[in-house]
């Protein structure tokens, strides 16, 4: 065994090379390699050679896939080519209006210019005619009673010259026009480390739906409806800017309805891994949860207002909130009462939130990175789980979202994309993981969306401030 288990005969143990050595029968060195070599078949076979037959089937699966994703990204080209050509026709034809317009003005000038003209032509013709009646006549009284007119016709009116209007092009900026038009992001190539095991949970790919359709739509009687949270379509939590909050089923019934302790409407709502509901109070600065229909107090602030609050896969609480000055906004995440991590400002010391009291939405993404919806900045900030800012969004240049981008919500899907609520456009902003536009929700007859939530089965439940009503939105394939 000492000398990399080599064959020896009886006189070679006797011997003083390997008197002191230990030594090992063949039959059980032999029973055990061929455990081991069961073992490693085995293994092989039913765990290993199955990975990379699934690796395969992935890439054969890209490629087979290859030319359908091009082609919708051409698709998708065309259509905002499309769009760009309408706008044109329309701002064009806008602009031949006003001409005729201006042209019709420009006419009734000269019109009412030349009708005067025309006016004291007559009465010059009338008076010549007086005169040399006069002239030939004898009458004395007539002759004596004659009143030069020649002073009131000498002083002429203004010559009238109205100027043509023009139309001032203005330069063709190809680069400016690209950039405008839209945004073609690198080919990346990312590679993951392949971690087997018995239990890691997978997720199925999804793809985005090319229109997304609207299954259902909830009537809450909010009046100016905030939030909305759940883990599947059975209980559906609803809050708005009074102080009920309520719980309805995917039918639209009203199962259940909880009045806060305070008076004052919650700031915002979420449901943890049991179900049980939690929110945040700004009245009384507090963070709550409602078990068994019995409130308790998690969380009480000193000098901070709680704003909202999400709960992540670990079952950490994230509670965004802002300073008693309304200077300073930051991110706290606790484990139950006990303050873990403070997100503030970014490696340059600089703030990552603006400091006021507006909305702060926030979501945890299947990354682990912590996704915050700045409605007064204008920008979804992501930062890592060590809060490092990762990136920003600003919005997506687009013809028909004229209105300046404020996310007014923010939710993740099991594809770790990110959904943002564009209120004043109507719409949502759906991002992936790293920041980059895929595309928007903008058909179903979304009026002024606010909150968001995506459940289990990656429903979307999409909040209408002021109609009271929830959509229920399925995107994904």
């Amino acid at each position: 065994k000492d000398c990399n288990n080599i064959f020896v005969c009886s006189s070679c143990m006797a011997s003083e090379q390997h008197g002191r050595h230990k030594f090992v029968e063949v039959t059980e060195v032999f029973k055990t390699k061929k455990d081991d070599i069961k073992k490693d078949a085995k293994e092989l076979e039913n765990h290993i050679s199955p990975l990379y037959e699934e690796i395969a089937r992935d890439l054969e699966n890209q490629l087979a896939n290859l030319d359908g994703g091009y082609e919708k990204i051409t698709t998708t080209m065309s259509k905002q080519g499309e769009q760009w050509h309408r706008e044109i026709d329309i701002i064009i034809n806008n602009m031949k209006t006003e001409i005729g317009e201006i042209k019709v003005k420009h006419k009734d000038i000269l019109q009412k210019h030349l009708d005067e003209i025309k006016q004291i032509q007559s009465l010059i013709k009338q008076t010549l005619q007086a005169i040399r009646k006069i002239e030939k006549s004898t009458d004395v009284s007539l002759t004596t009673e004659y009143s030069s007119k020649i002073r009131e016709f000498s002083k002429l009116p203004p010559k009238v010259k109205v100027t043509l209007p023009t139309f001032i092009a203005k330069p063709i900026d190809p680069e400016n026009l690209y950039s405008l038009f839209g945004q073609i992001t690198p080919l990346s190539t990312a590679t993951e480390e392949n971690v087997s095991s018995l239990n890691q949970h997978k997720t199925s790919v999804r793809e985005l739906m090319d229109e997304p359709e609207l299954v259902t739509t909830i009537h809450t009687g909010h009046e100016k409806l905030r939030s909305v949270t759940c883990l599947n379509d059975d209980k559906i939590w609803t809050s708005g800017k009074t102080n009920d909050i309520k719980c309805f089923n995917s039918k639209g019934s009203l199962l259940q309805t909880i009045q806060k302790q305070s008076g004052k409407f919650p700031g915002d709502i979420a449901v943890d891994s049991d179900g049980d509901l939690l929110y945040t109070s700004g009245a009384t600065r507090t963070v709550n949860k409602v078990k068994n229909g019995q409130t308790e107090e998690l969380i009480r602030l000193q000098g901070w207002t709680p704003g909202y609050l999400c709960v992540t896969s670990t079952g950490d609480l994230l509670v965004t909130m802002y300073s008693d000055d309304y200077t300073q906004s930051k991110v706290v995440r606790y484990l139950g009462t006990t303050e873990k991590q403070t997100i503030q400002f970014d490696d340059k010391g600089k703030p990552l939130y603006s400091g006021n009291a507006k909305l702060k939405c926030i979501r945890e993404n299947r990354n682990r990175d912590i996704c915050v919806a700045d409605s007064e900045a204008g920008a979804v900030v992501v930062v890592n789980q060590d809060g490092k800012l990762r990136w920003r969004y600003t919005g997506h240049p687009s013809v028909t979202k004229n209105k300046p981008f404020k996310s007014q919500d923010i939710t993740t899907d099991s594809q770790s994309h990110i959904l943002t609520a564009d209120s004043d456009n109507h719409c949502i902003h759906i991002l992936d993981q790293n920041g980059q536009f895929l595309g928007y929700i903008d058909n179903c007859d979304l009026k002024g969306p606010t909150g968001l939530c995506v459940d289990i089965n990656d429903n979307l439940f999409v909040c209408e401030f002021y109609k009271g009503n929830v959509k229920k939105i399925k995107y994904l394939k």
